[in-house]
């Protein structure tokens, strides 16, 4: 990764897609997951539709894995130019308390460096260590590499992340996928029931924080990381209204993109009592 790193962006992009390739016809279990995916969120469209869009999401999430390589080991003004900060930039200025939601799309470590670039201030996340020691050691690097991150681990609870909350520093939050049935409540994704942790509404009420969206896009020349105005009506009075609210407004972010999300992952693995599994 490291020798990847000085390459031309294009040769990156180039064996990210023979990779998506190799990966979508070898990784069987994985392209079963996606498809599983896809049936449920889009039954609009045809097998063939699907097939297409599922190839896409292959190379999309190939793509931004090599792309690891120049954001945590290329030159600063190299990060600097292929990673763009664009819309409500303002909304991050100051000390106001906030939580940055960050859904699961392939960009998502473009936009920890393009924010850690742009923005001076600690900031915070919750992080699950990996199983590989040594992986789990180079994503801490590179997630670390600009900027202040401080990483809490969720055995550490919500005190510590709501206090530095609310002494202005920013928390990422990614909210968007099955953790399990602990913690979590039932509700629509793409019109079916999905186990989301409430952590979103339940930090922002804690912490008395805005909600600022982060969309990262892959594009060309790099990634562009678009700032969306805060939410004006969120925190609500009742969590669970609040994240199927949430995850009403992240479909309309993945419409955006629908092959860039992390279809990869087993959204809807948890079912109610008594549902057969989706996979």
């Amino acid at each position: 990764m490291k020798g990847l790193a000085y390459l031309p962006l294009p040769v990156v992009r180039a064996l990210g897609t023979a990779l998506g390739w190799v990966l979508y016809g070898l990784i069987g279990g994985r392209r079963r997951v996606v498809h599983a995916n896809f049936s449920v969120c889009f039954p609009e469209l045809s097998k063939a539709a699907r097939h297409k869009l599922a190839l896409q999401t292959f190379v999309y999430f190939s793509q931004a894995w090599l792309d690891r390589s120049w954001l945590w080991h290329a030159p600063r003004e190299c990060v600097q130019k292929r990673v763009r900060l664009t819309g409500a930039v303002e909304e991050l200025a100051g000390t106001a308390p906030t939580v940055i939601f960050l859904p699961h799309f392939v960009g998502l470590d473009a936009a920890w460096a393009g924010m850690a670039l742009a923005m001076p201030r600690p900031s915070t996340t919750i992080y699950t260590d990996q199983s590989n020691k040594l992986v789990d050691q180079w994503i801490l690097q590179g997630r670390q590499r600009f900027g202040h991150l401080r990483l809490f681990g969720r055995i550490e609870g919500v005190k510590p992340i709501v206090a530095a909350l609310r002494e202005g520093q920013p928390l990422y939050l990614l909210p968007d996928m099955d953790f399990g049935p602990d913690e979590s409540v039932f509700v629509p994704f793409y019109g079916v029931q999905a186990a989301t942790v409430p952590s979103l509404s339940r930090f922002a009420r804690l912490g008395r924080a805005k909600v600022v969206p982060l969309l990262p896009r892959l594009t060309a020349d790099g990634y562009e990381v678009q700032v969306l105005p805060a939410w004006t009506d969120f925190p609500g009075s009742d969590p669970v209204a609040d994240t199927a609210r949430m995850n009403a407004r992240l479909q309309d972010y993945i419409a955006t993109m629908p092959a860039q999300y992390y279809w990869v992952h087993k959204r809807f693995k948890t079912r109610p009592e008594g549902e057969a599994s989706l996979y």
